[in-house]
């Protein structure tokens, strides 16, 4: 697993490539945002299966694993779990390196329990 921190403004789509170089996953599970061509494409190209449903407005809809997708589920209760810890949900934090310390942590602590 590997974490990076994004300015608020910026989507999140943006940091998945580069997030990839260093991961090697056999599969890729996303909600409909991740919804885009060039990101489809780099994960087909690395044999990635990505397990993100389509958006409304694609002309041909990719099937996907909804077995696989409900393990989404895990993910979403992991960062409810990590926004409980106050310094974390309003980050108290400055530096960008205390902060991904403390998401490191909490993750750790979240992990053991």
């Amino acid at each position: 697993m590997t974490l990076s921190l994004t300015p608020g403004q910026r989507a999140d789509i943006t940091e998945a490539g580069p997030l990839l170089d260093e991961v090697g996953p056999e599969a890729i599970i996303a909600d409909k945002a991740y919804d885009a061509d060039p990101l489809i494409e780099k994960l087909e190209e690395r044999q990635i299966t990505p397990v993100i449903p389509s958006r409304k407005n694609r002309r041909h809809s990719r099937k996907i694993s909804f077995s696989l997708y409900k393990k989404r589920n895990e993910i979403e209760r992991f960062f409810a779990r990590l926004k409980q810890f106050r310094g974390i949900a309003t980050r108290y934090d400055k530096l960008k390196s205390t902060f991904l310390a403390a998401v490191q942590l909490v993750s750790a602590i979240i992990g053991i329990n």
